[in-house]
């Protein structure tokens, strides 16, 4: 998809504003000669943006505003590192809310649902997110946050939840739970809106069975709003992007060219809108594709896939490059595991060593277990990881986001 006269025209008014805000940002398009575009090439010529930039503007050097028109910040969800700040204008904000309220609607959610919200409230854009769209969809809230799964399901059972909103690994908890406790019956749900991180297909299909309700992805990030900046429909031919609000690209994360429809690269955004902190060609690291043509809802908005994963989680073990998404799929070939894993990854003797271990019930034999995994990533990968296979349940499950790759070496 190439950007229209009308979105280049917003990117020239964010241009303008960047600069006349001399912030951080601006200062950096000045430096590199960036004036007003004329043409898709000029846009295409712009610089990328990276986290580490705005890192560099900690705290409020990315706001491009009077600190006056600021209503609220937000910041990254990250653990390493400098957070980064977004500060958001009231326009930012209710910009944010009609996102999600469509996406609440894509979901084919309405006024007459009553939406369990999980994910964290604070800093965090995820919880507000969720509920702005949610008061705006005219919906009735259920401003729960993470943890506390007793009182979650003895809310859920009481106000007769029928919309979840969780991060993959907290709706699995909470699906497990409810199997436990044998309440599947008094449990009320039709619907789940799950986003925050990559999630496999044999997740999805345990957290469908055991909760017996209809999925959606829900995209988004801090530095570009927060969660609701897009989401799949009913007919889940990938999820829709919000292209009055934002322009999307997918590049070679290794050259930065730009690729066409359909082919799978990282995801680059631009902000056309935002007042706190604009965004021009910023590269998220999420790895995805422009899906062609067009949904069958008749919506226009551009789709992308699935989220396959970060082109900045690549792991380098015995000389050999690796990704997460690699293992899952070599484990998700096995019906015999469950959805869960973690890898870690540790320099013993000189050496590098992977240990992964994996959940299985207790009808197969766990020494043999492992050796069909390890032989499986040996063959598709290169190398021979250690495989500890565990009961079903004790790996750890997660309230927020599941940390499924431990790099010990560090």
């Amino acid at each position: 998809m190439e950007i229209n006269a009308s979105q280049l025209s917003l990117v020239n008014k964010q241009i303008t504003r960047l600069i006349s805000s001399q912030n951080f940002y601006g200062k950096k398009l000045k430096e590199a000669g960036v004036e007003q575009l004329s043409s898709k090439d000029d846009f295409e010529k712009l610089p990328f943006s990276e986290k580490s930039d705005l890192r560099e503007a900690y705290p409020l050097g990315l706001m491009a505003c009077p600190e006056e028109e600021v209503v609220r910040i937000h910041s990254s969800s990250g653990t390493t590192g400098t957070p980064v700040i977004i500060p958001y204008t009231k326009k930012d904000v209710e910009d944010w809310a009609i996102m999600f309220k469509r996406c609440y609607e894509l979901a084919g959610i309405t006024n007459k649902d009553r939406i369990h919200i999980t994910p964290g409230y604070g800093l965090w854009t995820a919880g507000i997110g969720f509920q702005a769209g949610c008061e705006l969809l005219g919906a009735m809230a259920i401003p729960m946050g993470p943890g506390n799964t007793e009182k979650q399901l003895q809310m859920m059972m009481d106000m007769k939840s029928t919309v979840l909103c969780a991060t993959s690994s907290y709706a699995l908890l909470l699906a497990e739970e409810i199997a436990k406790r044998g309440i599947k019956d008094k449990i009320h749900l039709t619907k789940g809106v799950i986003g925050s991180e990559r999630w496999g297909e044999k997740m999805r299909k345990r957290i469908h069975e055991e909760l017996g309700i209809e999925l959606y992805d829900i995209y988004g990030l801090t530095e570009i709003y927060g969660p609701g900046i897009g989401i799949n429909c009913k007919y889940d031919t990938g999820m829709h992007i919000f292209d009055d609000y934002l322009y999307l690209e997918i590049i070679d994360p290794e050259t930065g060219k730009i690729l066409p429809d359909g082919e799978w690269g990282e995801i680059v955004l631009t902000t056309l809108v935002k007042e706190g902190a604009p965004l021009i060609r910023y590269r998220t690291h999420d790895l995805s594709r422009i899906i062609p043509g067009t949904c069958p809802c008749g919506r226009t908005y551009p789709r992308i896939d699935v989220i396959a994963g970060r082109s900045d989680d690549m792991m380098k073990i015995k000389g050999v490059n690796v990704f997460p998404k690699q293992i899952e799929e070599i484990l998700s070939s096995f019906p015999e595991l469950s959805s869960e894993y973690q890898i870690r990854i540790s320099h013993l003797e000189g050496k590098d060593t992977m240990r992964i271990y994996v959940e299985t019930n207790g009808t197969v034999d766990f020494l043999d277990m492992a050796r069909r995994v390890a032989e499986r990533v040996k063959s598709k990968i290169g190398f021979t990881p250690l495989v500890k296979v565990v009961e079903l349940g004790v790996l750890p499950r997660s309230e927020k986001k599941s940390k499924r790759v431990i790099d010990e070496r560090f």
